[in-house]
């Protein structure tokens, strides 16, 4: 179990963190919405459940009140503004929206809000078990909303890369590095940096891992 008695910067890391898994997941729903063809509001939509989504099941299955977004109402705030600044630049700048567009914002949300979703179970008394699969919806399913959305099978099961296996590993270093009684923010960074320079990995190049067979 993580020890109460924490360096003061942590808090301030971990929402340091949170802000940064935002606007990387706020950006690839807004580049996927864009893709698309929708409206400004559906572009809004779709950046708000990338980035709200799997925080806001992770704070709802460890009972955690008020959400995160809720508490902190600036994460919307820097949404919308995000949206229509990103929006405006990108019609402006004709920049055509490829799939790199989304997958690089994704890839370091997953790094971010893997980790910090496993600390956050941990400091909440989760299991080992409980911690990660935290770790994993709190960095998947912001994805997985957002291709919903988009009318698009969700690249997290389809695209036969290494994605919520990435987002296992980076929230078992967060919760091994605890049991070996390393400093949380030690654990926080060394999840983050793997996790999402993993994925980085996987994308540049096309790492897949075998399909299914029926």
């Amino acid at each position: 179990m993580l020890d109460p008695v924490t360096p003061t910067f942590l808090p301030g890391l971990q929402a340091t963190i949170e802000v940064f898994a935002v606007i990387a997941f706020a950006l690839s729903g807004l580049a996927a919405g864009l893709r698309v063809g929708m409206d400004f509001v559906g572009v809004c939509f779709v950046a708000g459940v990338s980035a709200f989504g799997g925080g806001t099941l992770r704070d709802l299955l460890l009972d955690r009140r008020p959400f995160f977004w809720m508490e902190q109402e600036h994460l919307l705030w820097l949404v919308i503004v995000l949206c229509f600044v990103a929006s405006i630049f990108i019609r402006r700048s004709h920049a055509e929206l490829t799939e790199k567009w989304i997958q690089i914002p994704d890839a370091i949300g997953l790094g971010l809000f893997a980790a910090l979703g496993a600390q956050i179970a941990l400091f909440e008394g989760a299991s080992v078990i409980i911690a990660i699969l935290m770790g994993v919806i709190s960095s998947t399913l912001g994805g997985v909303l957002r291709d919903t959305f988009c009318n698009v099978v969700p690249k997290a099961f389809s695209d036969h890369q290494p994605y919520i296996t990435l987002a296992v590993l980076g929230s078992a270093i967060v919760v091994g590095l605890d049991y070996l009684a390393f400093a949380p923010w030690i654990a926080l960074v060394s999840a983050v940096s793997v996790t999402t320079i993993a994925r980085l990995v996987v994308l540049a190049f096309n790492v897949s891992i075998p399909a299914w067979r029926a």
